[in-house]
């Protein structure tokens, strides 16, 4: 934890235009794609690392239709780093240990519906298996689609800082570290890469491959 150190000068933050740019295109994205409806989730792109700062999308805010002013630089604990800030994000403190202790650059949460449909339907095996797909090899260190992935499910809770130190505590688990995202049950995916085009790049192919398995199943019946 290090010491804060609030900003003096809130104009700071419009000297990270060029990722505040990424993000507002990627709100837009995602909300015409129907992954971020309404107010929901929230994204991030590191800007700092000695000491962490995360640019951060503020609550509450559209996410098609996002502003510069809508935004808001975070410390190690996520806390806003200048008063005339937006409010954080709710869910701050899973974008601060994913960029701590997964190495992420950017951090992307969406609110899809088959994401969230999936989430809930597996909850109790806490994990989502999707195999055999070509586009898994778009998902990090994939290389064939003769493969299979589980997706890791946790369950929903108003307790973000509890929830992100279990987080914290699977992406430094040896045995079995915490890989590429993860779904919150009800609620929808976590994902995150080294920066924001590998990130918008990953919810693209996990909210393909979501769409995907419940078509196939629907098909099924």
């Amino acid at each position: 934890m290090s010491e804060f150190v609030p900003l003096t000068d809130p104009t700071v933050i419009h000297t990270h235009a060029l990722p505040m740019r990424g993000l507002i295109e990627a709100g837009r994205d995602f909300w015409r794609r129907g992954w971020s409806l309404g107010t929901s989730s929230n994204y991030s792109v590191i800007v700092g690392r000695d000491p962490l700062t995360l640019l951060l999308t503020g609550s509450g805010f559209d996410k098609g239709r996002l502003e510069p002013d809508q935004f808001v630089l975070v410390d190690d604990e996520g806390r806003s780093l200048h008063p005339e800030y937006p409010k954080p994000s709710a869910e701050t403190l899973l974008h601060v240990v994913l960029a701590r202790s997964a190495g992420a650059g950017a951090v992307l949460h969406t609110h899809s519906v088959f994401g969230t449909v999936l989430s809930e339907r597996h909850l109790a095996e806490g994990k989502l298996t999707i195999s055999g797909y070509e586009m898994l090899k778009g998902l990090e260190g994939v290389t064939t689609h003769d493969t299979s992935i589980d997706v890791e499910i946790f369950a929903n809770t108003q307790d973000i800082a509890t929830l992100a130190k279990e987080v914290e505590a699977r992406l430094l688990d040896p045995d079995r570290p915490l890989r590429r995202g993860f779904l919150i049950a009800g609620h929808g995916l976590y994902t995150w890469a080294a920066d924001l085009a590998g990130a918008r790049r990953q919810v693209e192919v996990f909210e393909f491959l979501f769409e995907v398995v419940t078509q196939q199943r629907l098909l099924s019946v």
